[in-house]
Order: structure tokens, then C-alpha cells, then sequence
């Protein structure tokens, strides 16, 4: 063969080897940004679905939440919320399951009334959660698991009582010590 064709063909693998590593430079670019955005919550979704599902299921929910217009709360809805939180802890004592279902609800409410997306799947709003609370995205899951387990209504106090513990980090992260988001 000439000189010419082999140029060819050391520069046509070159370029390739080249594109090859540019993708995987984005991909490996993408899942850091997505563990740094999304902390513990991208660990779950890779264990549960793969990292390819898992990426590109997150993905979705940033650029959802990235146009969801997020705001934080008024001092008179701060304080709103705060009453709220005060009666549903009092109520614990003579209603567990009721108080920690209304801790559940207070949070919800909180996080919708600040432009969070809360549709009906608990994994998304977990997900949504977590963009910008990834430290507090395991209590509510754990939470809402303590709930879930009491669906007969005859779960333990004890169970209830961590559910408001979840609840109360939550509530104080999305609440008392919101962090401006920008």
C-alpha cells in the first residue's frame, strides 16, 4: 500500500479514537455533576434501575426542576407553617398515626407552596427533593416508609415516632432553613 492510504487510515482511527474519548469525557462529566447535584439520591436510582436509567431518570428531573419555579417562603407563610408544625407534634401524643400523616402533609404542602413539583409518586418528589436538599432526601424517604408500613393502621408508636423525626428534619430544612435557591 503507498504512504498516502496508511496516512489515511492512522487518521481516520485517530479520529476516532477521539470521538470515542470526547464521550466518554461528557459522560463521565454528566454523572459527577449528577452524584454532586443529586448526592445519596443518585446512588439509590443507579442500585434500583442501572446508571443508564438512572442518569438519564434524573436528568429529566433536574431540567423539570430547573423550570420549576422555585421561591422561598414569606415570613407569614414561615410562621403559618410553624404553627402548623407545633400542632401536629402536640397531636402526637393522643394521635400517633394522625400527627405523623399530618407531618407528612405539612411538608408536602410546604415544598408545593415553594414551586416544588409534589405529583403522586413519592419517588419523584423525593427526586425532586433532592436537587436541592440532598442531605435530608433520606429521612423522607425513610419517612414515608415508617407511613407505608402502617397502611392497617396498626404499625407501632415507635415506628411513627421515627417517621416524625424524618418529617421534623425535613420540615426544618425545607422550612426554618430553607437555602436560597438561585
Amino acid at each position: 500500500m503507498e504512504t498516502w492510504v496508511w496516512i489515511v487510515i492512522v487518521a481516520a482511527i485517530v479520529v476516532v479514537l477521539l470521538a470515542l474519548a470526547a464521550l466518554w469525557a461528557t459522560g463521565a462529566r454528566r454523572r459527577r455533576h449528577l452524584q454532586e447535584r443529586f448526592g445519596p439520591e443518585y446512588d439509590r436510582a443507579v442500585s434500583d434501575t442501572g446508571r443508564r436509567d438512572a442518569e438519564r431518570r434524573l436528568s429529566s428531573v433536574e431540567a423539570e426542576h430547573d423550570e420549576a419555579e422555585i421561591r422561598s417562603l414569606s415570613a407569614a407563610a414561615r410562621a403559618r407553617y410553624m404553627e402548623d408544625w407545633r400542632n401536629v407534634e402536640t397531636r402526637f401524643v393522643s394521635d400517633p398515626e394522625d400527627a405523623a400523616r399530618a407531618a407528612d402533609r405539612v411538608v408536602l404542602r410546604a415544598l408545593e407552596e415553594r414551586g416544588y413539583p409534589v405529583g403522586s409518586n413519592p419517588g419523584d418528589r423525593a427526586a425532586h427533593l433532592a436537587v436541592d436538599h440532598p442531605d435530608v432526601v433520606e429521612r423522607y424517604r425513610h419517612g414515608r416508609a415508617m407511613l407505608e408500613d402502617d397502611t392497617d393502621g396498626s404499625g407501632s408508636t415507635e415506628n411513627l415516632r421515627k417517621a416524625m423525626l424524618d418529617f421534623r428534619t425535613v420540615f426544618e430544612e425545607v422550612v426554618e432553613r430553607e437555602r436560597s435557591v438561585a
